[in-house]
């Protein structure tokens, strides 16, 4: 099992930037794939990306490729979103997520969750 928590959300202005980061618990972190999932209100949670368990492999939602960097920290058992030029419509609960197999980019794909962090960018 895997505690998962999100830190460095906030208010920022349309054009900013933010980083993530989602601290896990335990000495297995590197045997978890890791995804980062964000909730608008009204909307359905949705994928933005997701890291191997080694890092070398990622991967994106179309929309946010180019904007949104996703990595992690073994060592330090964090996984990291670097978000750049933000725009109002990435406001948000931000998530990470992990599990032991990736079965694909889904938040059914994901058993373990972390509480989120609000991220909410104005014009």
């Amino acid at each position: 099992q895997v505690t998962l928590v999100e830190s460095g959300g906030g208010l920022v202005q349309a054009g900013g930037s933010l980083r993530l980061s989602c601290a896990a618990s335990g000495r297995t972190f590197s045997s978890y794939v890791m995804g980062w999932f964000r909730q608008a209100p009204g909307k359905e949670r949705e994928f933005v990306a997701d890291i191997s368990r080694s890092g070398g492999t990622t991967y994106y939602a179309d929309s946010l490729k180019g904007r949104f960097t996703i990595s992690r920290d073994n060592a330090k058992n964090t996984v990291y979103l670097q978000m750049n030029s933000l725009k109002p419509e990435d406001t948000a609960v931000y998530y990470c997520a992990a599990d032991r197999r990736y079965t694909g980019n889904r938040a059914d794909d994901y058993r373990y969750w972390g509480q989120g962090t609000q991220v909410t960018v104005s014009s």
